[in-house]
């Protein structure tokens, strides 16, 4: 849940930094495809310096086939939304994936699903959408499509990582990013933003806290997803468009609001309250081992 929660504040604070990278110039494309290809090189020397495996396991080609396309749909239908919605509305219909994965987890993981843990899910998402605080007027329904689905697409990728144990981290992360890269790619092309290295130094700082913020967040995300259920993972995840609301206050002067500040409250207890239900489900069962 630490991981999470870190991996989270990570993720929000990319957000609010990719924002300052755009202000100066930086395209959010072109940073997409080298933040991915920093991944890989990354993931390769730590492979080769910490004698670790690149190599699946076996019986987890599959989910691993599954998760690398969900995170590149992730990627694709989440900035193509934001070309026909305002971003705010898109990360409003983008952060119903915990209520997916909520609904989803007694068919996938076979978790009972209560009304306590549905009022958690409900209440995490009601704060997102306070803290976000859209304008729904005039709205194309290509946008809300395609942010609906990157929030299902979320969903199947914290499903398939909670069920992806075998495979060390360092492996899970470079097959990913091999199948997340040329998606990336082809979204550049045909946006005309796939720019070369050089236009990334008109805002190093801004780029660099971009990049890095995804590296550390991705990493940790995949270090809490094998170690907590997709449900509690996904409700703590309802924690980063808080970070990038105060974040962005703090970086770009934007100011809260007392109903977005009530919001980023219910977020917080939701995520205490499914804590505490996280360690009384787990009290007493038993370990399971995990490759790191």
């Amino acid at each position: 849940m630490l991981f999470a929660l870190v991996s989270a504040s990570f993720y929000g604070l990319n957000i609010v930094y990719a924002r300052m990278a755009a202000f100066a110039g930086a395209s959010g494309s072109a940073i997409v495809v080298y933040r991915v290809l920093l991944m890989l090189i990354l993931v390769g020397i730590a492979a080769v310096a910490m004698r670790k495996s690149l190599a699946m396991a076996r019986e987890e080609r599959g989910i691993m086939l599954l998760l690398g396309v969900a995170t590149a749909l992730v990627g694709v239908c989440y900035l193509s939304s934001v070309a026909f919605i305002p971003v705010t509305v898109a990360a409003v219909v983008f952060y119903t994936f915990p209520i997916f994965i909520v609904l989803a987890s007694p068919f996938v993981e076979g978790t009972k699903l209560t009304p306590t843990l549905l009022g958690v899910a409900a209440a995490a998402t009601i704060g997102v959408v306070m803290v976000v605080g859209p304008a729904f007027g005039g709205l194309d329904w290509r946008g809300l499509v395609l942010a609906l689905a990157a929030s299902i697409a979320t969903a199947t990728q914290f499903f398939a990582a909670a069920r992806c144990r075998k495979t060390g981290v360092v492996a899970k992360v470079f097959w990913i990013h091999v199948l997340v890269l040329p998606t990336a790619a082809l979204i550049g092309l045909a946006a005309g933003q796939l720019s070369p290295p050089s236009t990334l130094l008109a805002a190093p700082l801004a780029v660099g806290m971009t990049i890095g913020g995804y590296v550390f967040g991705f990493m940790l995300q995949f270090l809490a997803l094998g170690r907590i259920t997709a449900v509690a993972a996904g409700i703590i995840y309802c924690t980063e468009p808080v970070v990038a609301a105060v974040s962005s206050a703090l970086l770009l002067g934007e100011t809260l609001s007392p109903l977005q500040m009530a919001g980023g409250a219910l977020v917080l207890s939701a995520i205490v309250a499914n804590v505490l239900l996280e360690q009384r489900r787990l009290r007493g069962a038993p370990l399971v081992p995990i490759a790191d």
